[in-house]
C-alpha cells in the first residue's frame, strides 16, 4: 500500500482528504512524521505555497508526500483575500476576524461572485505534480451554517442554495474546490501505482 504524508496538521483537512480518499492509501499527517515546526508559505501563490510545503517535506524528511494551499478569491477586491486567505485579518489566522472582515469589505458591494482554489502539490519519488480544484460561487451577506471551516459559513456555491457551512461533510466532498482537486489526485495515483 502506497503511504503518503499529507503536510498539514489541520485536523478538519484530515477529515476531508480521508474521507474522500478511504483505505485506498495509508495517510499520514505531519505530527505522525514527528514534524512539529511551522512550514513556510512565503510564496506569493497559492501554487507556489503548495509546492514550498510538498518540497520542504520531501527534502527535510524523504518521505512521498502531498501538500495543499486554498485561497478564496472574490471579484469585487481584485481576487483578495487569495494566497492571504488564513491571514487576511492578521497573524492570528482567526477565521472569524477573517470572515468579518470579508463581509466588511463588501457591504456596498453588489458584486459578490467569488471562488475558492486549491491545488494540490504531490512529490513521488522526487517528481512533483498538482492538481488545481476551482469552485466558482458568491460571498453571502452573513454567516450561516456551523459544518466546515475557514470562509465556509460565507461561500455558497454556484447552483446551491446553502453555504459550505450549511452542507454535511459527504455532500460538500462531492463538490468542493479541495474534493476536485483530490479526486484528481486520487485518479493520478491510480494510474502511479
Amino acid at each position: 500500500m502506497l503511504k503518503l504524508i499529507f503536510a498539514t496538521n489541520n485536523k478538519n483537512k484530515i477529515k476531508e482528504i480521508k474521507h474522500l480518499i478511504g483505505n485506498s492509501i495509508e495517510l499520514l499527517n505531519l505530527e505522525d512524521i514527528g514534524c512539529l515546526e511551522e512550514i513556510p508559505e512565503t510564496a506569493d501563490t497559492i501554487k507556489g505555497n503548495a509546492i514550498q510545503k510538498a518540497e520542504y517535506i520531501y527534502k527535510k524528511y524523504g518521505y512521498d508526500c502531498f501538500a495543499d494551499d486554498t485561497g478564496l478569491e472574490i471579484e469585487a477586491l481584485n481576487g483578495e483575500p487569495g494566497v492571504y486567505s488564513a491571514r487576511y485579518a492578521g497573524e492570528q489566522k482567526n477565521p472569524e476576524d477573517n470572515m468579518n472582515k470579508v463581509l466588511e469589505k463588501l457591504k456596498e458591494k453588489s458584486n459578490r461572485k467569488a471562488q475558492f482554489k486549491t491545488v494540490i502539490a504531490l512529490i513521488i519519488d522526487g517528481k512533483l505534480t498538482c492538481f488545481e480544484g476551482i469552485v466558482k460561487g458568491e460571498i453571502t451577506r452573513e454567516k450561516s451554517g456551523s459544518e466546515g471551516f475557514g470562509y465556509d459559513p460565507i461561500f455558497k456555491p454556484k447552483g446551491y442554495d446553502s453555504t459550505y457551512s450549511e452542507m454535511n461533510l459527504e455532500v460538500k466532498n462531492t463538490m468542493s474546490h479541495r474534493a476536485v482537486s483530490t479526486k484528481k489526485l486520487i485518479q493520478f495515483l491510480k494510474i502511479v501505482k
